[in-house]
């Protein structure tokens, strides 16, 4: 990153995004500058088609000389896509530590160049520059990852005939949809196995039945022996680009 005084236009920047390609590489450092602390408030932000998300990154740099300030920050995609802080609030703790509180917005439907599309679905990189008063940094690239995830949805599971008669056959359907960043709606996610749960009546325990792969059109549907009353209900564990999801479950008695 490599910023020095040019950094504090960079911070003056916030809230804007940009489309320029950083070039990847590992963090560097000189001296004894050093994050001695970093977190997110949330490891994944799962990001639908009309809610903005929000995440706050707090980061603390230290150098016996003392902290110019944190330069740069902003949120890398996997697309290269480049979001800067909406805003900053930083403090000195001593006289060798600068601790600021970054927050980021997550948005899909911006309506303009800068909403989030499908592309920017996967592992994120908080980048920022450390500078100490005596020319020491630390330069954050790689180091300090988040999931950014296209929010996934269940539809109500649907169990039928209902009742049932005990060793009967019972079918179970559902749809499984995810956002879609590109054109801010909800769509049905093909060829992915969901799991079809089941829980007793008197439990308070799912197990998995067994799994099933939507169609192309997201939907689920799977048949099962009724053998005693309980509650069926899918169960999503998500991917790399895509959130979890799980859905209300359908109880169903025996006749």
């Amino acid at each position: 990153m490599r910023i020095r005084s040019t950094a504090v236009a960079a911070v003056g920047a916030l809230g804007l995004l940009s489309f320029l390609t950083p070039s990847a590489h590992a963090d560097t450092h000189k001296g004894d500058t050093v994050f001695t602390s970093l977190s997110f408030s949330k490891k994944t932000v799962n990001v639908g088609v009309s809610a903005a998300q929000t995440l706050t990154v707090t980061a603390v740099a230290q150098d016996r000389s003392g902290i110019n300030d944190i330069y740069g920050p902003k949120l890398v995609s996997p697309d290269n896509r480049i979001i800067h802080a909406g805003s900053a609030d930083c403090t000195r703790p001593t006289s060798t530590t600068r601790k600021c509180v970054f927050k980021f917005t997550l948005d899909a439907d911006r309506t303009d160049y800068y909403d989030l599309k499908n592309s920017s679905a996967g592992t994120w990189h908080f980048t920022a520059e450390a500078a100490a008063k005596d020319g020491d940094f630390y330069d954050l690239e790689d180091s300090a990852p988040v999931k950014v995830k296209r929010y996934a949805k269940l539809a109500s599971t649907q169990a039928s005939p209902e009742p049932v008669a005990k060793g009967r056959t019972l079918t179970v359907t559902g749809t499984l949809t995810r956002a879609n960043w590109d054109t801010n709606a909800y769509a049905g996610y093909s060829g992915q196995a969901v799991a079809l749960q089941y829980k007793k009546s008197g439990s308070s325990t799912y197990t998995t039945v067994k799994k099933v792969t939507t169609d192309s059109s997201g939907k689920l549907k799977a048949t099962v022996t009724a053998n005693s009353a309980g509650t069926w209900r899918w169960a999503f564990a998500g991917t790399s680009t895509t959130s979890t999801a799980t859905a209300y479950g359908d109880s169903v008695a025996l006749k």
